[in-house]
């Protein structure tokens, strides 16, 4: 008992590695097959989505209690449903407005579901390669992914694909070309289900001849799919003019290319933001960190061939070598530029240069990646780069955590591509805070059908629920916090009236609130813990919600577990906005 107590205390202690690098919000699990959350397309039937969540007992009594429904229609006396309940449970929490997925903006105004390092299936050094990542993340909703190319030592003529093991840059674009055609089969004209461009990142490491087999093997396996030149036949005055934008509808579902732009007469500096080591690395970390940047230097040329460059049409990568780009004008810049930056990099210029950032960025693409350090997968706080106008926050697909669940709630239901919010866009303020004050009361009154992993006995558990509202504003990530008193069953039934549902079926009729400055990218993250004592409480079921898709009113939000599958768990609250 005493050693049990001793590793419980030790757990807490704020000086332990776990507890000061990680947040015990931000968990999440590697994703598989069954993934449907990520960046979008989670309203696409499933196997578990195919059968009716259910309502326990105790939630029809305080469904009927509260006069949400009437005693009849609740069917306390049946398993089944009344129409009544089946069309609330059927109710969405969420409704994505037409107006944010119109395609008929141009392709700088909206914020673009993106992954990175989308060959990793987990570890970001030593995790291994698969085209059927790419698979993976397009059909869980990514629209940009990326591509590591480089030479092959034993077959000049087939690049591949690497930061470990090595995989064919063929397969790759089979694998991608493959999904596409499987998007372009299942689609139709509905919102959140039509086929969408696929922006490929490519970072090349290959020298010339490399680069040629890249153009062939392009052009070869996606044919037509590949947007290989200006999509305007009369005019191109995307390419002529330079404040001409592309507009998404025009790209269609074609594959559309990134590849890195340098600057005439340009140093090449290494900007992977990786040249520090993390102090929690452990040999076998930092040797594999040296051995990617000592090959990545050795095939450094910076020279990207004329046959490759023009298939770069409308988004050449550039990595800024002053602060001209926000300032005043990039100079050198070439049609269509997309500034290139690590999250460190980005940070460092905010907030004093945010509204700077804000403006250049509703006119041209950025893509803001994880710094190099983030070796196990974990992601960058994306909000506030959304909140600067950074289209493009690539993020590691390979596991579910809490950034995860942000990009499934900016991007759920959509097909990947969100219009910004108007003061975003060209003409916009930058400021995206309007000047209200809102609060926001979320009544939150029980849960059906709680997740209990093994080794945790159903009866013992005293599950919670605790939400984080996520702001643009929050300062070093720490945002507002309110949790629900927990629950435990009445083991005396002599000392309880009413219902006293089993754990797994709790009923808490608690009411949370929080105050907040109104803007657009606001979201609430929620969670279902366990009340465990001298332990971390642990994550059974998480949600997470853009705040301006709620629908007001009551409803049931289907729980995801820590791998973004769909559990059978369904939580019934309450959304109620008030302007202060």
């Amino acid at each position: 008992m005493a050693d049990s107590i001793t590793a419980s205390l030790a757990r807490l202690s704020a000086f332990t590695k776990d507890v000061r690098v990680q947040d015990a919000e931000d968990v999440g699990e590697e994703i598989d097959d069954l993934t449907v959350a990520g960046g979008g397309h989670s309203s696409r039937p499933t196997e578990i989505t195919s059968h009716r969540l259910t309502i326990s007992r105790s939630l029809k009594s305080f469904l009927a209690d509260n006069h949400i429904v009437s005693k009849r229609d609740a069917a306390l006396d049946s398993e089944g449903l009344s129409p009544a309940l089946a069309a609330l449970l059927d109710k969405p929490h969420i409704q994505v407005p037409a107006e944010l997925t119109d395609r008929s903006h141009p392709l700088t105004e909206h914020f673009i579901s993106s992954s990175h390092n989308t060959y990793l299936l987990g570890y970001q050094l030593r995790g291994e390669s698969s085209a059927a990542a790419y698979e993976s993340a397009i059909m869980t909703g990514a629209r940009c992914v990326e591509i590591d190319a480089w030479d092959h030592d034993e077959n000049k003529d087939e690049p591949k694909v690497t930061h470990g093991l090595n995989i064919p840059f063929r397969a790759v674009c089979e694998a991608i070309r493959d999904v596409v055609d499987k998007e372009a089969a299942a689609a139709v004209d509905q919102q959140g289900y039509r086929a969408a461009p696929i922006i490929l990142s490519l970072e090349n490491h290959c020298g010339a001849y490399g680069q040629m087999r890249l153009v062939e093997i392009m052009e070869e396996v996606w044919g037509d799919r590949l947007l290989s030149k200006a999509v305007r036949e009369k005019g191109h005055r995307e390419q002529e003019v330079k404040d001409e934008q592309i507009y998404l509808d025009e790209l269609g579902s074609k594959i559309v290319l990134i590849v890195e732009y340098f600057f005439p007469a340009a140093e090449d500096k290494d900007d992977d933001d990786s040249n520090s080591s993390s102090s929690s690395e452990d040999e076998e970390e930092k040797q594999a960190r040296a051995t990617y940047k000592a090959r990545k230097k050795a095939v450094k040329n910076g020279k990207i061939i004329p046959e490759l460059a023009a298939l770069d049409v409308y988004a050449q990568s550039v990595k800024p070598r002053d602060n001209s780009w926000f300032e005043s004008e990039l100079i050198d810049a070439p049609h269509h530029h997309l500034i290139n930056v690590s999250e460190t990099g980005l940070q460092a210029l905010m907030p004093a240069n945010s509204e700077k950032i804000a403006r250049h960025n509703a006119k041209y693409l950025m893509r803001v990646y994880p710094k190099g350090t983030r070796i196990s997968s974990k992601n960058l706080a994306q909000v506030p780069f959304w909140a600067v106008d950074a289209q493009i926050c690539a993020m590691n697909w390979q596991t579910f955590g809490g950034s995860m669940q942000l990009n499934e709630a900016l991007f759920s239901g959509t097909e990947g591509y969100v219009l910004k919010p108007t003061a975003l866009r060209v003409g916009g303020s930058g400021q995206l805070n309007n000047g209200r004050r809102r609060k926001l009361r979320l009544h939150v009154a029980g849960a059906s059908n709680v997740p209990v992993p093994e080794g945790r006995d159903a009866e013992e558990i005293k599950p919670y629920v605790t939400c984080s509202l996520v702001h643009p504003d929050d300062a070093d990530g720490k945002h507002q916090k309110s949790k629900t008193k927990h629950y435990r069953q009445h083991k005396l039934e002599f000392l309880h009236r009413g219902e006293n549902p089993p754990p797994t079926d709790p009923i808490w009729d608690d009411i949370l609130e929080w105050e907040y400055d109104d803007n657009e990218l606001v979201f609430l993250r929620i969670f279902i813990k366990d009340d465990i004592n001298f332990e971390e409480n642990q994550i059974y079921a998480v949600a997470a919600v853009r705040l301006l898709y709620v629908v007001p009113g009551w409803s049931f939000i289907r729980l995801l577990d820590l791998k973004g599958h769909e559990t059978k768990c369904s939580l019934l609250v309450n959304f109620d906005f008030e302007t202060i």
